[in-house]
């Protein structure tokens, strides 16, 4: 008797534009929002005074503000929204673990994303022109996502899902895992973050990580459907 052969396994590609494709909608307001953000900020005078405040704030709390509106964008508003929308209101003590590992994630997360931008700040300038925006954008996507934002959010993620367990890291360092978990998380965050990192861009420095915090709690959805699919989707000895 033929035993059946295996599925063939979903190219990565397909996997980041199916993650993608699923939150479409929610993609589009966002970066609806952030494109209007920007054009308030340079044609709407009365707009000043809420930058202005947001500016201040930045200033004052440098790296303590960008870990803060973190955690608020990426790990509370997430998990508040999860015990709502699928616990009926019902928090549990899963949902204080997911708190305090996303918390610490995202605070650094804030903060290292805030080191990236003031970097690019040096190095191409503030100003808001084509050319440098462009340069910034390609930087952040194609250079700072897929060497260290990606692998190290995929990693984490599953490495947390597996119980933190010392025998799992050999097997997040290679091709293979690159191919088959990071590889679609950046198909993913690239339909969803070009567009808002050119808006973010456009701002001045001071204004970038406020209004990044807006955009960032989408993305922690995303990612985290995404990150739960494919653990579901493994197979059982992958799994283990």
């Amino acid at each position: 008797m033929d035993r059946a052969s295996p599925p063939t396994p979903e190219p990565p590609w397909r996997a980041g534009l199916r993650a993608a494709r699923a939150n479409l909608v929610p993609g589009l307001i966002v970066q609806a929002t952030m494109v209007g953000t920007v054009l308030a900020y340079y044609l709407l005078p009365s707009s000043r005074e809420v930058f202005d405040v947001l500016a201040a704030w930045k200033e004052r709390w440098g790296f303590a503000y960008s870990a803060v509106s973190a955690v608020l964008a990426g790990a509370v508003v997430p998990e508040v929204l999860r015990v709502i929308a699928f616990q009926r209101g019902r928090p549990s003590r899963q949902n204080l673990g997911n708190l305090v590992f996303a918390a610490a994630f995202w605070g650094y997360n804030g903060m290292q994303v805030d080191a990236l931008y003031r970097l690019q700040a040096w190095v191409f300038g503030d100003e808001a022109g084509f050319a440098t925006v462009a340069m910034k954008v390609l930087v952040d996507q194609l250079v700072y996502c897929p060497l260290v934002a990606a692998p190290l959010t995929v990693i984490l993620y599953d490495w947390r899902a597996r119980g933190f367990r010392r025998s799992a890291l050999r097997g997040y360092f290679t091709r293979t895992f690159y191919r088959r978990a990071v590889f679609p998380t950046l198909v993913a965050n690239w339909g969803v973050w070009f567009p808002i990192v050119a808006a973010l861009y456009s701002l001045p420095l001071i204004l970038q990580i406020p209004l990044f915090s807006l955009a960032l709690s989408l993305w922690v959805i995303l990612f985290t459907w995404m990150s739960e699919q494919r653990l579901r989707e493994a197979v059982p000895g992958d799994a283990a």
